[in-house]
């Protein structure tokens, strides 16, 4: 098996996502050595979307595994349905006389095997049972498996571009951890937010953008708030404001350690948080 069979395009972020420095450096070492690339951060940071902008930046077909709570390493693989291929037996099918009718491919195999070098992606790793990455190793480190049932080899002509996510919920083990290249993605700062919401609104009055960043981050700064707003929600609020035309003072005067925010279910997700913003608004009309 070929480790690289084809020169491949560096990647540089595209135009409706920006990526820093040190995360196209990680994509492309990940990419380099042929190595997941596991991706952690806060949710809401663009680690799934980022998958899907390398593979559009790459020109590679995406192939999404949506790991559950209930998935198994197995079903990556391949699923055998035995039940189908017994009830098909009594009703005298004549598939039931070739196994491989009931043969389910899975995303690894169906990355292994596609005609071009694809972008696999396995999302929310840690969403599984802790012995699902365990259960991966042998097959992200030879790239290949076998179907019993067939008794043939299901193997990659290349390596896949794989990327996997992970939003700590469970500490991965460190066997798994040592196959895969590294990346956190960091909060973005005030400038790389700017650069993110001029893509998602080109033009927008940036009074307005300086003026909702600045209750946005301050709302995140305040200590004790049990889940804070991301930046897919920054947007959403974004988004909200600019449909309901709110008028620049609603936000000069919104202060978070006093009132809580214009249009706040955006930003708020958990009655407790909307509870502690309420307290802190009677507190400070008390004081005043």
């Amino acid at each position: 098996m070929s480790e690289k069979s084809e020169d491949l395009s560096r990647f540089e972020g595209t135009k409706s996502y920006i990526a820093t420095e040190d995360l196209k450096v990680a994509v492309n070492a990940a990419v380099t050595l042929r190595r997941p690339l596991l991706v952690k951060g806060e949710p809401g940071t663009g680690k799934t979307v980022l998958a899907h902008e390398i593979s559009k930046a790459m020109n590679a077909p995406l192939i999404e595994w949506n790991v559950k709570s209930t998935t198994k390493a197995q079903q990556g693989l391949y699923e055998y349905d035995a039940v189908a291929r017994l009830r098909d037996g009594q009703l005298g099918d004549e598939r039931v006389h070739d196994i491989a009718n009931y043969i389910k491919k899975g995303k690894l195999w169906e990355a292994f095997t596609s005609p071009e070098l694809p972008v696999l992606l396995i999302d929310e790793i840690d969403k599984a049972d802790i012995e699902f990455p365990n259960d991966l190793l042998q097959e992200l480190d030879r790239m290949s498996f076998d179907v019993y049932e067939t008794r043939e080899r299901i193997a990659a002509k290349d390596r896949p571009i794989v990327v996997i996510t992970s939003n700590n919920e469970k500490e991965l083990p460190d066997a798994f951890l040592r196959r895969c290249f590294f990346h956190y993605i960091k909060f973005p700062d005030h400038d790389t937010m700017r650069d993110i919401i001029e893509v998602h609104f080109p033009g927008i009055q940036k009074t307005l953008v300086s003026k909702a960043m600045e209750v946005f981050y301050e709302l995140r700064d305040v200590p004790g708030l049990k889940k804070k707003p991301s930046t897919s929600e920054l947007l959403d609020w974004l988004k909200l404001l600019l449909n309901e035309e709110m008028p620049l003072e609603v936000l000069q005067d919104s202060n978070p350690n006093s009132a809580i925010p214009p249009l706040h279910g955006a930003l708020l997700k958990n009655e407790q948080d909307v509870m502690m913003f309420e307290r802190l608004a009677f507190m400070a009309r008390r004081q005043t």
